[in-house]
Order: C-alpha cells, then sequence, then structure tokens
C-alpha cells in the first residue's frame, strides 16, 4: 500500500491513519492484530478527519480501508466493552461517539469508497455500508453476526441495509447471521465490484481517479439527489437538491465542460 505522504493528517491516534493523495483522502483503521476491530478512539477521531477532508479541495473522494490486508473492520472492539460500555453512563458516552463517528462517514459530502479486504463483519459492514460504494477482493468475506450474539440491531443500521440490499436480502443478512462471500455480496448488491486481490487498490484508484476527474458540482448534486430518495420522505430536503442543480448550471464547470465538449478536450474542472 501507499505510505502516508508530508500530508499525513494527525488523527490522535495511531490506530486511525489518514493523509491526502490527491484527488483521495485516505482513511485507515490501523488495529491489524484485532482484525481492525474500531475501538472507541477510532470512532472519537473520525468526525475531525472527515471534516477536514470535506473542507480540503485536494480531497474529492475519501477511500476507507483496513490495515494488513486480512480485513476492512470486524465491528466494535469487545475487549473494550468492559471499560468503556460497563456502566449505563459509560454505554451512553459509547453510543453518542460511535453515532458521531459513524454520521460523520454517512453524511460526508464528497464520495466514498470502502476498499474491502478480507472480514467486513458487523458494525464494520456498517461502515462499508455508509460509504458510497464498496469495491472489495474476491476473497472478502462479510455478515451481520447479531443474532448469534443475541444483540439488538437498531433500526437506523437496518434502514441503510435495506435500502441497499432490499428489504429480502436484508432479512436474509440479519435472519441467518450467516458469513457469506464476495459473489453473494455482489448478487445481493452489498458491494459493487469484486475484483481479485492484486487488483484491488489498482482498481479504487480508478475509480477515484474518474470521480475526481468530472465536474465537483455535479457529482455533488447527484449524491445529493440519490440521499435524498434514500431518507424518509419526511426528511428530505428537495431543496438543498434543487438548489445545487441550479449551482451547476450557473457554474463556470458548466461553461467549460461545454467548450471541451465542443473543442474535443478533456475538461479541465475547478469546482466552481
Amino acid at each position: 500500500m501507499t505510505s502516508p505522504l508530508p500530508e499525513s493528517l494527525d488523527s490522535g491516534t495511531p490506530n486511525l491513519l489518514a493523509w491526502i493523495e490527491p484527488p483521495i483522502g485516505w482513511l485507515v483503521f490501523n488495529n491489524p492484530e484485532r482484525r481492525n476491530a474500531i475501538g472507541l478512539e477510532m470512532w472519537a477521531a473520525i468526525p475531525a478527519v472527515m471534516h477536514a477532508f470535506a473542507n480540503d479541495p485536494r480531497v474529492a473522494v475519501t477511500v476507507l480501508r483496513g490495515e494488513g490486508g486480512q480485513a476492512f473492520a470486524s465491528g466494535a472492539d469487545i475487549s473494550q466493552f468492559e471499560t468503556e460500555r460497563g456502566s449505563a453512563e459509560a454505554n451512553e458516552n459509547y453510543k453518542r461517539t460511535s453515532g458521531a463517528g459513524a454520521q460523520a462517514i454517512k453524511t460526508f459530502p464528497k464520495p466514498s469508497i470502502a476498499m474491502i479486504s478480507g472480514f467486513c463483519i458487523g458494525g464494520g459492514l456498517a461502515v462499508a455500508l455508509s460509504c458510497d460504494l464498496r469495491i472489495a477482493t474476491l476473497d472478502s468475506r462479510f455478515g451481520i453476526p447479531a443474532a448469534r450474539l443475541g444483540l439488538g440491531y437498531a433500526y437506523g443500521g437496518v434502514e441503510n441495509l435495506a435500502h441497499i440490499v432490499g428489504p429480502s436480502h436484508a432479512k436474509e443478512i440479519l435472519f441467518t447471521a450467516r458469513v457469506f462471500d464476495a459473489d453473494d455480496a455482489l448478487r445481493m448488491g452489498v458491494i459493487n465490484r469484486a475484483v481479485p486481490r492484486d487488483d484491488l487498490e489498482a482498481t479504487v484508484r480508478d475509480y477515484a481517479g474518474m470521480i475526481g476527474a468530472n465536474a465537483p458540482l455535479t457529482v455533488r448534486a447527484a449524491k445529493l439527489a440519490v440521499d435524498a430518495f434514500t431518507t424518509d420522505p419526511a426528511r428530505r430536503d428537495i431543496t438543498a437538491v434543487d438548489l445545487a442543480v441550479e449551482a451547476c448550471f450557473a457554474s463556470d464547470d458548466y461553461i467549460e465542460g461545454r467548450r471541451a465538449f465542443m473543442e474535443k478536450r478533456k475538461a479541465q474542472f475547478k469546482g466552481r
């Protein structure tokens, strides 16, 4: 994997790495000895990193991945439960902190890609499903084991899963709690692409490059529109979508796109 560049960000914990390699902002779960289980300190660090990526014009897309190649993320770090979730007060803090981290990924205003290699289980799969695209290796494994552990799976996670795979597949995943392979994940719509392990990084970089070369305002408007479609009608902000679409037509990028098309050259978009 590419090493962090001088533009690396200090997340505040060695278990979450972040750096900018235009057009990509990399966010890496760095807990390989525990299959990249996500600890409380990692959840706490995510919002600031995503905020930095959102406000950096060099970043067109964020890629989330796990260190070590054996797992994207295997869910919550159960070894912390005694100290971080051992009381009602501690558990409330955990829920608040982890919820803020998850929300920062889901509401990130730019495209995001989950780069999945190996296990993507439980909360790790929930994180991947919060990204816009998911590209995985052929040997990746997926699952939500809540029913085998006696855990309740909150509505927000079920809603997101069902929007992506449909109600029937969501029930299959949750009822059976089975671990399924990349072929099943592709069939159910859990992932967008399944590629050989050696092709994973190149494929993700290719997707990020395609996104980065497109008009940022158009991409933003498209993301807002699709996200509105998957939001409860009572909470949809169609006005924000309409304004984003209008901003495209009022932009210099729209002029550049038309001229580039007529001149048969590649457009150079500026996001304004």
